[in-house]
Formats: structure tokens, sequence, C-alpha cells
């Protein structure tokens, strides 16, 4: 067993130490080293650069010589039976994918944490966690999916058991004074835990999330984990997640919880979002975190590990997220279509899907998506978003062609079965495959079409097979991707952008729109139009006036120059994408949730 010791050295210097050690070979040769990557987030972040100090001694407590291999490796050499690995990790980043320790909380990854021994990369792990031994976290507490060794009670310091070092890097860990909810589902406890001051109620986002939950083990038909972890840090402002095999962590803004002064049936915006976060995340325990591609098994987190199949893991996770609130009655048909159209909106208003098909979406993940620059909505397309229309358009289709008698969730308990529970890497043409014996004839075509074309997917019949109608709408503001009917005469910037104290910062700026043809780039500060003052209500009005087609001299910064330009502003392109119930009956047979059993 190979035995692991963490502490929150010093909280206000941001350091953890850890202590590895190991029995040994005298006079063989050891490499330790920390992954470039972790699972789920596709980029190199060389998490070696945060080790400050590194020293290794015997079991005489001698020294014992260390060189580094390259950025993220070192071997060593055995002088009798025992190594012991002292070193340092800089924790200050409070994101879901590295490690953060202040006075008031310690996260980490173990991807970002704790080095492999790699000729024992296979032998079982012991993980002691240490309290700080500040009188001030005298209350601080652990939540992790690590299992706990005998002694050690649920959110306690102390020792946690890991099968193997990969078991050992998947499960994250909080520690602090946090806040923390539990529930059941299918008699599997799961566990609620915020790192920081929220005014949520916490017991009815328990009550939503058990119905998400069992939405979910339904479709696969049975839970893979003992327990499972919600573990979320809440900020001013925030968003985002990381799967892990039985947990998660997340994070939200501060008010994004449900507000215990709402009736029941009431959800913000903010809330639902935060619920299909969590959807999403709780999904990935089947879809990805256990079916996976074949490239992905064994991870090699040296380096990048290329897969064209993301759209199928991120998409149709993406799709499920949103539909199984609908599904569960977190929120009404209509809340559902008007999401899914924007997600749609966000796909067809640019021409990145004119340039990159998903498959190539999928494999340049890790510069391209990954590293966006400022070109990305005009030269790129996310598996993320184009990946749900396609599962959408797979759903429909499978339900479609075997008459109501199959649909997605067919597919993804196949997947289950088949390549999930077995451990067996996921080819492109499994899903194929599956798909037609569902379908009952072979789709194979169309299915790849769509996923090697740099075209736009156009729903329009299959929507209508199940009662609902696709409308393409202009934009109803400048910096919105809100939509309205093609009717009136909508003023369109083709900009996207953000107020600051003095002028708006452009953020994003569409091929050929009219703040293309003039000129402006991302980054640029616009201060005036029509030799008017803008802020985001002024430009807005300005243009709501003025007829299309007016031509208007702008003024920007960009760096510290003053530049001039003339910008012609038009109606709004159809770019925007909305959805309409047309038939209440077809409707239904797409609500239906096919029986699986």
């Amino acid at each position: 067993m190979i035995q692991y010791q963490i502490s929150p050295l010093t909280p206000n210097s941001h350091l953890f130490e850890v202590l590895l050690s190991f029995k040994s070979i005298p006079g063989q040769s050891y490499t330790l080293s920390l992954p470039a990557w972790l699972p789920g987030s596709y980029m190199i972040r060389d998490f070696a650069k945060n080790i400050t100090e590194i020293c290794v001694f015997n079991s005489n407590q001698q020294a014992i010589g260390i060189s580094k291999i390259d950025k993220q490796t070192w071997s060593l050499q055995a002088s009798d039976e025992q190594v012991e690995v002292r070193y340092q990790i800089f924790a200050f980043d409070l994101s879901v994918r590295t490690a953060y320790l202040d006075s008031q909380r310690g996260f980490f990854n173990g991807s970002s944490t704790f080095l492999q021994v790699h000729e024992l990369s296979d032998l079982a792990c012991e993980l002691t966690i240490q309290p700080s031994k500040l009188a001030e976290h005298s209350k601080w507490r652990v939540a992790t999916g690590l299992t706990r060794a005998n002694e050690t009670k649920k959110y306690q310091f102390g020792r946690y058991i890991a099968d193997n070092y990969q078991h050992l890097i998947d499960c994250p860990v909080a520690i602090g004074e946090f806040d923390s909810t539990e529930f059941t589902v299918d008699g599997v406890v799961h566990h609620l835990v915020f790192t920081s001051k929220h005014y949520g109620d916490t017991q009815r986002l328990a009550d939503d999330l058990s119905k998400l939950c069992q939405h979910h083990i339904s479709i696969f038909g049975e839970a893979p984990f003992k327990e499972y972890w919600f573990i979320t840090h809440l900020l001013a402002n925030g968003f985002g997640g990381l799967e892990h095999k039985n947990s998660t962590i997340l994070q939200a803004g501060r008010f994004d919880l449900s507000n215990p002064q709402q009736s029941s049936t009431e959800r913000t915006e903010d809330y639902r979002t935060f619920l299909s976060l969590c959807s999403h995340e709780y999904f990935h325990a089947w879809n990805v975190c256990r079916i996976k591609p074949k490239e992905f098994i064994p991870y090699d987190l040296k380096q990048e590990s290329y897969t064209k199949q993301l759209w199928a893991f991120e998409g149709i996770t993406s799709y499920y997220d949103d539909f199984s609130l609908f599904r569960t009655g977190l929120i009404n048909f209509d809340e559902y279509l008007a999401i899914i159209a924007k997600n749609s909106t966000r796909v067809n208003r640019g021409v990145g899907e004119l340039k990159q098909s998903i498959t190539a979406s999928s494999f340049d993940a890790w510069t391209k998506f990954y590293q966006q620059g400022p070109d990305a909505v005009n030269n790129i397309v996310s598996y993320y978003a184009k990946g749900a229309i396609i599962a959408l358009w797979l759903d429909l289709t499978i339900r479609s062609k075997s008459n109501n008698q199959y649909s997605l969730d067919t597919l993804m308990r196949e997947l289950w079965i088949h390549f999930g529970r077995t451990n067996i890497g996921t080819r492109e043409d499994d899903f194929i495959n599956i798909a037609n014996v569902l379908c009952g004839e072979d789709i194979s075509s169309t299915f790849k079409h769509y996923l090697y074309s740099n075209e736009r997917i156009d729903l329009t019949a299959d929507l209508a097979n199940y009662g609902v109608e696709l409308q393409k709408q202009k934009f109803k503001k400048l910096n919105s991707l809100e939509t309205t009917s093609a009717s009136h005469y909508h003023a369109y910037l083709g900009a996207q952008y953000k107020a600051q104290a003095f002028g708006l910062v452009i953020t994003q700026v569409l091929e050929k729109s009219p703040a293309a043809n003039a000129g402006l780039a991302v980054n640029d500060i616009l201060i005036a139009v029509d030799k008017v003052k803008v802020t985001e209500q002024s430009i807005q009005a300005l243009l709501d006036h003025l007829p299309a087609n007016s031509e208007l001299i702008c003024h920007f910064f960009r760096d510290d120059q003053l530049l001039t330009s003339t910008l012609k502003v038009i109606d709004s392109p159809l770019a925007g994408i909305a959805f309409k119930v047309v038939d209440e009956n077809l409707v239904k047979r797409w609500q239906d949730i096919i029986s699986i059993e």
C-alpha cells in the first residue's frame, strides 16, 4: 500500500504539505509524476508547476537524491526499504480543477496534488487527511467520495482508502466549516456540501435533486456508486462543474440556490440553471466516467488523448440535463422549449458550424475549444451545444422510426450494459449500430453526415412530427440572445459587449456583421455613437429610434488610441430560433418516458 498524508500547512500562504511514503527495493529506481491534465477537462494544465519544494528521505531520515526529468516527472533511487517524499503544493486556484487553501476553506483534486509512483500505480493507496493546527479551524470538516477507513467517520479528518492511484485522484476533497445536507435515492445516500456562506433553502434543493437523481438512475437501471457527493464552491459569481465517478465539484453564485422566501412552485432562472448543472454532472457518472471513448481506456494523463466522440459524452449529457428538469416537473414544457431554443440560437447565430464539424470540435477540444480566442464564435462549434442538437435529432428519430417503442433512453441503457458495466471503450460506430437496431433501419448515412459535415442541422420536419414548430426569428435586443417574430424592424449590431464605467467593452464580433464591417474588434471600448455617449441603455434606445441602414459615426478606443469609423446598422437577420407547440397530442409522444425495463 502507498501512503499519502496531506496537511494544510499555512492557509494564509496557500500551502498544503504532502507526505508520500512507500516500501522500496534498495537500489531500484522509481519514477514520480503529476498528471498534465485531469479527466473531464481537456486541456494541458501542468499541475506540477505548483510544487514549490520537494525532498526525499530513506527510513533513517537520510536524504536521497532526486532528479527532475521533465516538467512533471522526477526520478530517484531507493537506498533502503522505505522511501519518504515530502513536498509542498501552492494552492490558489478556486476552480473545480486544481487546489485551493486559505483561512476560510481548503480543496484539492488528487490529480493536482498527489505524485504517482509509476512502478506501483496499481497498489492500493491510503490517504491521511490532517486538520489545520490553528484554533480557529477547530470546526473544519472533510467532504470526499473516498472510502473511509473503519475508524474514520463521515466528515471527519483521518484515514481514507483508494483502490489504486486512478481511484485516489478521482475523489476530490473539500475541507472547511461547510454546510451539508443529505438525501437518499434508491438506497444511495447523496450529500450536498457548500463550502462558503449561502442563503439557500437546502432542503428544497435536496427534494428537487432527488427527483433528478431518480430520473437518471431509472434511465440506466442502477446506480454504480454506494454514495454520491455534490460539493459546491459558492462565489459572488461563478458557474462550472467537473464530474467524477461518485462525486462532482460545482461552482455557482452565492444566490443561485433556491430562495427560502419563495413558494415551492417558484424557481428563478439562476436556480433552474444550477439544477441543470447538477443534472449534467450527475449524468456524467454514467456517461463519460464509465461509458467512455476507447481512447480514454486507460487514461494517459501525461499528454493529450484525442477523441472525436466528445459530441456524444458532452452533447448527449447536455440534452438530458434540461430535458430531465421537464420530465421531473421542475420546469414546464414551454420553459424547456425556451431553453433548447436558446441553445439552438447560440449555435445558429454564428458561422462556426459552417467551418468546423462536431467531430473536429471534439478532436480539437484541447486547443480550439478549451483555449478559445476572440475568433471562436466565427470559426468553431461547441460539441456541447451542437452535440445536444444531434442528441435531440437522435431521440426524435429513434422514437419516430420505432413507433415510439424506443428512444435515446434505450440507447443509453444499451451503452451502459455493453460498455459502461464492462469498461470497454466506445467507438463512433457503436452509437450508430445501436441506433440502427432501435430504428429498425440503417440511418448511418444521415448520422455520419451530421457528425462530419460543416452544415447546419434543420430539425423542422423532425420537430413537426412531434407537434412542435421551429421558427426562425430576429434578435429582440442588441446584446441578447432573446428573439422575437420577424414582423417588425429590430436594429442589429452583431456584437456582444459588457458595460464598464466608461463605455462598452466589445467581447464578441460576428463575422460580416455591422460591427465587423465597421472594424470593431474584441477588447475595443466603444464610447460614442452618432456623437452620443454610449451605455447599455443609451445605445439600445438610440438605435431603436433610427431607421434601417442608418450610417452612424462611432468612436472607440483600441488600447490607448481613439479611433473613428462608420457603423451601418441593419435589420436583424433571422438567426434566432424559437419553438412553438402546435399539436398537444403529438407533443405527448415526445414527452413520454419510454419503458426500458
